[in-house]
C-alpha cells in the first residue's frame, strides 16, 4: 500500500482516478487548489504525487519547482490538458519525472505510478551511465565532469534514455514518452535530436554511446 497525493481541481476526473487508485490499494489525499496542494507538498510524506497543471491559486510547474528546490525527492507525475511540447519540457525543467496528457486512460496512469513506485529510494539524486551523470535535483547532465548545453527536447530525451540504459526503445515509444501525445513529431525529428545529442556526448574513435539498433530504434550504451 501506497501513499499518493493528487493535486487537481477537476471534482469528476479527481473523484475517477482516487478511485482506481484507491481499488488498486492506494491511500489517496486530494487537494483541489494549488497553494493547498503545496502545502500539502511540503507538509505531507507521499510515495507518488500526481499533479494537475492548470490550478487556481498556483500552477503545477510552479509547485514542483517550489517542492524540488526545497529537496523533495517524491516522484511526480504531471497530469494535464496541455499536449504541447513546450509544456513538456516545462514539467521536465521543473523537475516532473513523468507526464500524462488528457484525455488519458486512468489505467494508464496506475501502471505508470506501478513504474515509479518500482524505483530505488535513490532514483531522485544523481544517475550514472558510463562516463555521463545526471543530476535530478540540478537538473543537468555532465560528461566527464563537464555540463553538457543541450536543447530542452535533447536533455528530455536523454535522461529518459539514461533512467533505461541497454533498453532498446522504438520511435513511436521516444515520442510518446518525450514529445507531445496529440501532435506527435516524425521520424527525422527523432533522428534529428538523437543526432544533436551524438555530437555532444561522442568521443572521437569511439563508438556512439546512443546505438541504432536495427529495425527497432535506439538504446543508450551502459558503458
Amino acid at each position: 500500500m501506497s501513499k499518493i497525493l493528487l493535486i487537481e481541481d477537476d471534482d469528476e476526473m479527481s473523484t475517477i482516478v482516487a478511485k482506481w487508485l484507491t481499488l488498486e490499494h492506494h491511500v489517496v489525499d486530494i487537494a483541489k487548489d494549488g497553494l493547498y496542494g503545496l502545502d500539502m507538498v511540503l507538509g505531507g510524506s507521499f510515495d507518488v504525487i500526481v499533479c494537475d497543471i492548470n490550478l487556481p491559486g498556483l500552477d503545477g510547474f510552479e509547485i514542483v519547482k517550489r517542492f524540488r528546490d526545497q529537496g523533495g525527492k517524491t516522484p511526480v507525475i504531471m497530469l494535464t490538458g496541455q499536449g504541447q511540447i513546450q509544456d513538456k519540457e516545462a514539467g521536465f525543467t521543473a523537475g516532473a519525472d513523468d507526464y500524462l496528457t488528457k484525455p488519458f486512460s486512468v489505467k494508464e496512469l496506475c501502471l505508470r505510478i506501478r513504474a515509479l513506485l518500482r524505483r530505488p529510494e535513490s532514483f531522485r539524486g544523481n544517475v550514472k551511465v558510463g562516463d555521463l551523470e545526471l543530476d535530478l535535483n540540478a537538473r543537468k547532465i555532465t560528461l566527464l565532469g563537464q555540463p553538457l548545453a543541450l536543447l530542452p527536447t535533447d536533455y528530455a530525451l536523454l535522461e529518459f534514455l539514461m533512467h533505461h540504459p541497454g533498453e532498446a526503445f522504438t520511435v513511436d515509444a521516444l515520442i510518446s514518452r518525450v514529445w507531445s501525445t496529440d501532435k506527435c513529431p516524425s521520424v527525422d525529428a527523432v533522428r534529428s535530436s538523437v543526432k544533436r545529442i551524438r555530437k555532444v556526448i561522442d568521443q572521437p574513435d569511439r563508438d556512439s554511446l546512443i546505438e541504432t539498433v536495427n529495425k527497432v530504434g535506439y538504446r543508450l550504451c551502459k558503458s
